[in-house]
């Protein structure tokens, strides 16, 4: 798209188009350089040029969110109008050239996925209404096995380890804080260590040890190995540490309420908070699938558009 102002010419280019998006959806030239991949000189640069190009600003500086100018929001706009014109069309010739029909089984490993994985199942269903979609439900010791036996399509786990003919493909990273209840001595400290939760009794998901993060990264490595509670949904746990049964850790962006209306107290693991990740595991056959693809794609916009906090996460 060429534009043309005075005598000076611009080339509006996709990758313009998704650095607005970028912007307009993390709030901030810190956390979009590093959704897109890029120094923040090199995004500045960017945001710069077309902005000599229109002659004025898109944003006010030194706003947390950005401020939208005007000229920035009907920019903002159109690249979205864009962006989706052109993902309707890639699918479009994805469904004319392999078909639309097909299946796609998930399995889970994550049991506070559900939040951003229902709303991502409907926005894809929209768009491959042929393509059967279902959950592989009950517990399996390792949920990427599930992809090797042909009994599962993608799996949703937290963590990559080189499998032959399995593929990992990064969604998204996270803090993991300690959930506390509001009168729990520790909620005096500025992040809790290992030996903190020494004494305490933690309360997980009912999984093993070495699919929880804080287990496998903080606790065993330091030795510690605290008394153990269970429970199934993140709400149990929750009314648990709430009632001063224990403490837990748990993702922020899946509990984020709870913690603005200080049901319970979080506090960071470590001093520079424990990070996480997710991954989508496919077969190597599975990743040469448009369908497929598209609804890696399509998690990555939900969860950025829904969850606070979470941060790209590059292969």
């Amino acid at each position: 798209m060429g534009f043309k102002m005075g005598y000076r010419c611009c080339m509006l280019e996709l990758r313009h188009l998704h650095t607005l998006t970028a912007l307009a959806e993390t709030g901030s030239m810190v956390a979009a350089s590093k959704r897109l991949n890029l120094t923040q000189s090199a995004l500045s640069h960017q945001i710069k040029a077309l902005e000599d190009h229109y002659g004025c600003p898109f944003f006010e500086r030194k706003t947390n969110p950005l401020r939208w100018t005007p000229v920035g929001e009907r920019l903002v706009g159109l690249a979205y109008d864009l962006n989706r014109a052109v993902n309707d069309a890639n699918r479009e010739v994805a469904r004319l050239l392999e078909g639309r029909a097909g299946q796609l089984r998930i399995a889970v490993e994550c049991h506070s996925c559900f939040d951003w994985l229902m709303p991502s199942m409907d926005g894809f269903r929209e768009n491959w209404d042929e393509v059967e979609l279902d959950l592989v439900s009950g517990f399996h010791p390792d949920p990427v096995e599930l992809l090797t036996e042909n009994r599962a399509d993608m799996v949703i786990v937290s963590r990559k380890k080189r499998r032959a003919g399995v593929d990992f493909h990064p969604l998204f990273s996270y803090t993991m804080p300690a959930i506390l209840g509001r009168r729990h001595p520790l909620i005096g400290k500025k992040h809790l260590t290992a030996r903190d939760f020494a004494d305490e009794v933690l309360i997980t998901y009912p999984i093993p040890d070495e699919r929880l993060d804080l287990v496998r990264q903080v606790l065993v490595p330091a030795g510690v190995n605290p008394q153990r509670r269970t429970a199934m949904l993140t709400e149990a746990i929750l009314q648990l540490v709430a009632s001063g049964r224990g403490i837990s850790a748990l993702p922020a962006w899946a509990i984020q309420p709870f913690l603005d209306r200080e049901y319970v107290i979080g506090r960071p693991i470590g001093k520079n908070g424990l990070r996480c990740e997710l991954y989508a595991a496919t077969t190597a056959t599975g990743s040469q699938t448009s369908y497929v693809n598209d609804f890696i794609k399509t998690m990555r916009e939900v969860s950025f558009r829904q969850l606070k906090g979470i941060e790209t996460l590059h292969s």
